[in-house]
């Protein structure tokens, strides 16, 4: 009898077990639908409050894909739907991608995050011997050159340079900080991780990134080249506002800034590398890099400065790891990593101890993508209904006012230029960038730098040797200042260059007249 009652007992223990687990199971799954159902009624609407034409959305929770779909359109141009494959650049997230490259190859023990550069790249050098020196692969991936941020890009963007010749240009950068002591975005320390790359594998960063990662990953449509990217329909086209107006805007290749954010995907695909970064490193039985790696490149290498706000009191600290950006929010550590082609504005996140993880892919400049990514992370982090998509939008256009009436206070009265047109014109060049022409047609005087065809513009005279400058292929930039000097004799000496926007520096670039 005994026996048969500890039977009897064990069986309804059993089944009410399975019961109270079904249950919950069945609770958590409803959950879950509610907030995919909440989410995807806001990304309808937010994408008509921000007039952008058009977003992807994936987001992975324990392993699945509990939401991978498009919004809106993938130009404006023609009605045709964004959905889950639909490819977009994604630039810098790319950076994630060739800090993992890194890490199998350290993984397989080809090479060492402490090796010196110089080691696989003799040609690398910068503005001080000891930097060149001295400088390791781990500080090419976590921001700590001595560079200030974006310093340089002008020489990759829209110019003839291969990946080679930029590195070798950037020696005449000069450094913002000392070596290692701050913070400091470089592209151009991607570019050379990603030569890195090439030297240690025997293949090019491409090639790795294709063989390493997308092919078994299945990521059969993502690429590294714009070239490769026009072989599919399925494309979203860049937009930004111009006027008041939407406008699209013509692709722009990137194929030399390779490592840094040559990448192409879609929200389907990019799910995949969600998942490989969530189980550390492997999926499916796979290994493509170690747990040890994945905690190195998740860990503070470069700490940034924390601007507490009313808007995000839980925000404790800040940091770069290598090829991703770290905080906190609502107490749990987040890993993501922000992607800006023109016309292109993406964001991926992960937040390790929830097994969630997500991507938004915009075809429009604005920061629409940083709205959604704080409403995903309310949603299932932060158990609060702020409405992030009207609190941000209204922050973007209280400063596009703010910035619209500082423009229309510098409006001046019209002159003339202190010297003939004709004076102006010539060769004016420099070490670090080339050379750029000043010449006349049709009457007006006209910039055009010389490695970068695409960047040329009509110079209209502002004040004394200063003329406003536009450059037509570059709708997202705005109008900046060309100044002249004069030497003792009348003559000009040299051009400066002022196009005030956050991405491109062109104070950096010096033009002497040849």
């Amino acid at each position: 009898m005994k026996t048969y009652q500890s039977k009897s007992i064990s069986k309804k223990t059993f089944i009410l077990t399975f019961l109270l687990i079904t249950v919950f199971s069945l609770t958590i799954f409803s959950q879950t639908d509610e907030k995919i159902e909440q989410l995807d009624k806001y990304f309808e609407e937010a994408i008509k409050e921000w007039n952008v034409p058009g977003m992807a959305v994936a987001i992975v929770k324990k392993n699945e894909v509990i939401l991978s779909k498009g919004y809106g359109v993938r130009t404006i141009n023609v009605n045709k739907k964004i959905d889950k494959n639909t490819l977009f650049p994604i630039a810098s997230i790319t950076k994630s991608f060739t800090s993992a490259a890194i890490a199998s190859l350290v993984d397989e023990g080809k090479l060492s995050w402490d090796d010196p550069v110089r080691k696989y790249l003799p040609y690398f050098k910068l503005y001080d011997p000891y930097v060149s020196e001295n400088m390791k692969v781990r500080d090419l991936l976590c921001h700590r050159s001595g560079l200030k941020t974006f310093s340089g890009d002008l020489l990759w963007y829209g110019s003839s340079y291969s990946r080679e010749e930029v590195l070798r240009r950037a020696r005449f950068l000069k450094p913002e900080y000392g070596f290692r002591e701050h913070f400091g975005y470089s592209n151009i320390m991607y570019i050379a991780a990603g030569e890195v790359v090439e030297m240690v594998s025997g293949k090019s960063w491409d090639e790795y990134i294709n063989e390493k990662f997308f092919e078994p990953l299945g990521m059969a449509k993502s690429n590294t080249s714009l070239t490769e990217l026009k072989k599919y329909k399925n494309i979203a086209r860049p937009h930004t506002e111009k006027d008041g107006k939407v406008i699209e805007i013509p692709y722009l290749n990137w194929d030399n800034v390779g490592g840094a954010g040559a990448i192409n995907s879609n929200v389907n695909e990019m799910a995949q590398w969600i998942k490989l970064q969530l189980n550390n490193g492997s999926l499916d039985g796979k290994k493509y890099f170690s747990r040890k790696s994945s905690e190195e490149m998740w860990s503070a290498h470069t700490v940034q400065a924390v601007s507490r706000s009313i808007l995000w009191p839980s925000n404790h600290f800040k940091a770069y790891g290598l090829g991703w950006g770290l905080f906190d929010y609502h107490g749990k550590k987040i890993v993501g990593h922000s992607g800006g082609y023109d016309g292109i504005i993406s964001y991926i996140a992960l937040v390790p101890e929830e097994d969630l993880g997500f991507i938004i892919l915009t075809n429009k400049n604005s920061a629409l993508y940083y709205a959604m990514f704080y409403k995903i992370l309310d949603v299932f982090i932060g158990d609060i209904d702020k409405d992030w998509s009207k609190i941000i939008h209204e922050i973007v256009m209280s400063r596009d006012e703010a910035n619209k009436e500082k423009k229309n206070s510098e409006i001046l009265k019209e002159t003339k230029p202190i010297l003939d047109l004709k004076e102006y014109t010539g060769i004016y060049g420099g070490k670090l960038y080339g050379n750029s022409e000043i010449f006349i047609k049709d009457g007006k005087l006209y910039l055009k730098f010389l490695p970068s065809p695409k960047f040329v513009g009509e110079l209209k005279h502002y004040k004394y040797n200063t003329f406003e400058i536009e450059f037509e292929y570059f709708p997202s930039l705005p109008k900046g200042k060309v100044h002249f000097l004069i030497d003792e004799n009348g003559k000009t000496e040299e051009l400066r260059i002022d196009v005030p926007n956050p991405d491109f520096d062109f104070t950096e670039l010096k033009f002497l007249r040849l």
